[in-house]
């Protein structure tokens, strides 16, 4: 079995489990990936993921050994996206991608707990999480630049949003090591901790997160995406709109409690 969940409480570690190659990206994992994390978005019980790679290494990129067995003009076709946009991806609806849930846009956070390298795909699927925690020795790298496989699983989307687009060109043109230290310095993780502590720490801050009403932290996290590319007024109504719901549905009753002495003085403790 190349990938399991873990769970504690309403916390689910999802665990890429290929050490043996670095936990690079084949189809079966890449399905499994992508079943793991739809069954996450789906489950009543599941607040916040944590995305780790087992053995040392978060993902080394697509499999290439499996790359070079491919054949014919459009030997991907079958992952192929719909061009008029199609659905959002979050219900089994939409093709997962050659790195497996790279497509998906969860209504639940997940946290990446980044080991040794995230390069190429295993650099797009760390991308793809919500933020990342990077141990001193990880590092993120466009890697395949050497073998001319371009990123198609969301990498020259993710990457300029992140960190603009000049320092996106230069990450992408060069294919170099992107250390942690620096990473955290540009804008591609928020966490950096010793080696052999990623997991453990993208855990700790998935139980506080997990610890909120939960309805009111995806209110916010899907207002916070949804207004990309929005002029301000637009990004404001939808805003709006989003949260207004959520004061009547928990906020009333959060504020009760902050009246009935919970949580004074910035206290997180005791919500």
């Amino acid at each position: 079995m190349t990938v399991r969940i873990e769970k504690s409480g309403n916390v689910w570690t999802v665990i890429h489990a290929r050490p043996e190659v670095r936990n690079a990206m084949d189809p079966d994992s890449a399905g499994a990936l992508y079943d793991a994390f739809l069954e996450f978005d789906s489950d009543d019980s599941a607040s916040v993921a944590v995305f780790w790679g087992e053995g040392g290494a978060f993902c080394a990129g697509w499999d290439l050994k499996f790359a070079s067995t491919l054949e014919g003009e459009d030997p991907l076709g079958g992952l192929d996206l719909p061009q008029d946009g199609g659905s959002r991806g979050n219900g089994g609806d939409v093709e997962r991608g050659p790195m497996g849930p790279s497509r998906l846009e969860l209504d639940k956070p997940v946290i990446g707990a980044i080991a040794g390298p995230a390069v190429a795909g295993g650099m797009e699927l760390a991308l793809w999480c919500d933020f990342r925690v990077m141990e001193e020795s990880a590092y993120l790298g466009v890697y395949c630049r050497r073998w001319g496989i371009p990123l198609i699983d969301g990498g020259t989307v993710r990457l300029p949003r992140l960190v603009g687009q000049g320092r996106a060109m230069e990450i992408l043109l060069t294919g170099r090591k992107v250390p942690a230290e620096e990473c955290a310095r540009i804008g591609l993780c928020e966490y950096v901790v010793e080696d052999g502590h990623s997991r453990g720490r993208a855990e700790e801050l998935a139980q506080e997160i997990a610890r909120f009403p939960q309805s009111c932290v995806r209110t916010d996290r899907r207002s916070a995406i949804r207004q990309r590319g929005l002029p301000m007024r637009d990004a404001l109504v939808q805003e709006w709109y989003n949260g207004k719901p959520e004061i009547a549905a928990g906020g009333v009753a959060g504020v009760g409690r902050f009246a009935g002495g919970a949580g004074r003085h910035g206290d997180f403790s005791k919500i």
